[in-house]
């Protein structure tokens, strides 16, 4: 792709879902411990080549989505219309003003989307101008007419399963959208399908298999226990950090401005609750600890904020293919008092870390007057942290 190709990403989440079953909208149901949403949009986020994510939601689910995608990166979402095609042309003219070279068009209801499949989706568009992913058919397809008898078998060698996201210039796919809803047509099941329509030629791509569509309550089961399956390694580390008190008017713990009659004395900011929890996810992954990535004898790190740390540790599950299942943290002090403070150290820790809240604990103990947490020299910190990993030898 040139370098002075830009792309952004349509993602249409505004249909109801309804074949998916009870429980509201599928895109924002559960799957794998994460709405199906942001597994959905993250791979786009993330993506270094893609500069804009525009989510079409539902008017009613705007605070569902808000919530369900929080710490991505994405455009304001503009609402979608009555059908899939008038979602997508709304995602499509809010990207107007950003003036895209190419666009990808994603549906929510695949969550499995991988970031090589992404690239592979701009390098195509860059290539050809249209694109979709397909996959081939394995199994033997039967035409059938009105009473259910078969009239024909295709050769399923020249037939393939489309998925997304397909990709095109952006300012092609706007004008052929445009030109169908000038023209009253709004029966198109996909992109390409409108493409094939206003004459482009619509080539395609290795598409891949795990980048399922949600349908059916049947699709929720089965790709439930694909992920459990996926992530079998399960590995608790623990961590601890103790930082003695100084001169200051402040302490940070677990990411949380604490005012306070003493500071620490630190390297860093001495924030021993999220020195700790780096420690507990490095010891989970076998990767070291804190000090080896972090030496307090680098000058980088001289008054550092911790919250980088924990990001840093958090991204290393991810490199991992893993995901961070439970972090806990216990502060051991006689003051300040951690108390009245708990949620919002439990939600500073969240934020961090891209986790939910309900993943996340933070607890408290003095040490009943005895040793130096209990003289009120210093402050100790235990902490766990349970992450899950791709099974490997």
């Amino acid at each position: 792709m040139a370098k002075t190709e830009r792309t952004a990403a349509v993602l249409v989440a505004a249909g109801r879902g309804l074949r998916a079953g009870a429980g509201g909208p599928k895109q924002y149901r559960s799957i794998g411990g994460l709405p199906v949403i942001y597994r959905a949009m993250e791979s786009f986020s993330r993506h270094a080549d893609v500069f804009a994510v525009q989510p079409v939601v539902n008017p009613d689910d705007s605070a569902m989505f808000t919530a369900a995608v929080s710490g991505l990166r994405h455009e304001p979402p503009t609402h979608g219309g009555a059908t899939r095609q008038a979602s997508v042309l709304a995602g499509l003219e809010a990207l107007a003003k950003h003036k895209p070279d190419i666009v990808l068009i994603h549906d929510a209801a695949r969550p499995f989307v991988s970031q090589a499949l992404i690239s592979r989706a701009i390098e195509a568009a860059s290539r050809t101008g249209a694109a979709i992913p397909a996959i081939p058919v394995t199994d033997t397809i039967k035409l059938t007419g009105d009473g259910g008898n078969v009239e024909g078998t295709p050769d399923r060698a020249r037939l393939r399963i489309a998925q997304t996201p397909q990709s095109f210039r952006y300012d092609v796919i706007l004008e052929a959208h445009r030109r169908a809803a000038r023209e009253g047509r709004s029966d198109f099941t996909d992109d390409a399908a409108i493409a094939e329509w206003a004459g482009l030629t619509v080539a395609t791509f290795e598409g891949d298999v795990a980048n399922m569509k949600l349908t059916t309550p049947e699709d929720f089961v089965r790709e439930e226990a694909r992920l459990a399956a996926q992530l079998g390694d399960i590995r608790t580390g623990t961590g601890y950090d103790v930082h003695a008190f100084g001169e200051g008017d402040h302490v940070m713990i677990c990411g949380v401005r604490v005012p306070h009659t003493k500071g620490f004395l630190a390297h860093s900011d001495g924030d021993v609750g999220l020195h700790a929890l780096v420690d507990a996810i490095l010891g989970a992954l076998a990767d070291g600890d804190i000090g080896s990535h972090f030496p307090p004898s680098d000058p980088k790190w001289k008054g550092a904020s911790s919250d980088q740390f924990l990001k840093y540790a958090i991204e290393r599950v991810t490199q991992r293919g893993g995901r961070v299942a439970n972090l806990e943290v216990t502060m051991i002090c006689e003051r300040p008092k951690i108390g009245p403070l708990r949620d919002t150290m439990r939600a500073r820790i969240a934020e961090i870390s891209g986790v939910d809240i309900s993943r996340v604990a933070v607890k408290a103990t003095t040490s009943e007057r005895l040793g130096f947490t209990g003289r009120e020299e210093g402050i100790a910190a235990t902490a766990s942290a349970t992450i899950r990993l791709p099974w490997s030898l």
